[in-house]
C-alpha cells in the first residue's frame, strides 16, 4: 500500500498528535481507559497515585487531542477513549514494539 502525499500542515498535525502520546502518564490513562471502558478522575487518581490537578491537566490535554471524550452524569464526569481509533493505534504500537 503506497500513501498519498502528505503537506506540511498534515505532518505538523501528525507530529502534534503523536507528542501527546508521547508521555507516559497520558499513556497509562489511556490504557487504563482502553481496560475499564470509562472512569471519572477521582478512579483516575487513585489508579494512577498521582495528584487529581496533575491528572486533570492530563485529561484536558487529550480531550484537546480528541483522544479521550466526556460524559457528564449528575455532577460527575466520566472520561473514556474517543473513538476505535486511538484504540487501534496504541495496539498497533504496542504490537509493533513487541514483534521480534
Amino acid at each position: 500500500m503506497r500513501m498519498r502525499p502528505v503537506n506540511d500542515d498534515e505532518l505538523n498535525k501528525v507530529s502534534q498528535f503523536y507528542k501527546k502520546l508521547s508521555d507516559p502518564t497520558r499513556l497509562r490513562i489511556l490504557i487504563l481507559l482502553m481496560e475499564e471502558k470509562e472512569l471519572n478522575v477521582s478512579s483516575l487518581v487513585k489508579r494512577l497515585n498521582m495528584e487529581q490537578s496533575a491528572v486533570s491537566h492530563q485529561l484536558k490535554l487529550l480531550r484537546s487531542a480528541r483522544l479521550v471524550k466526556t460524559r457528564r452524569e449528575g455532577k460527575g464526569i466520566f472520561y473514556s477513549i474517543d473513538d476505535q481509533h486511538v484504540i487501534d493505534i496504541l495496539e498497533e504500537t504496542l504490537d509493533h514494539l513487541t514483534h521480534h
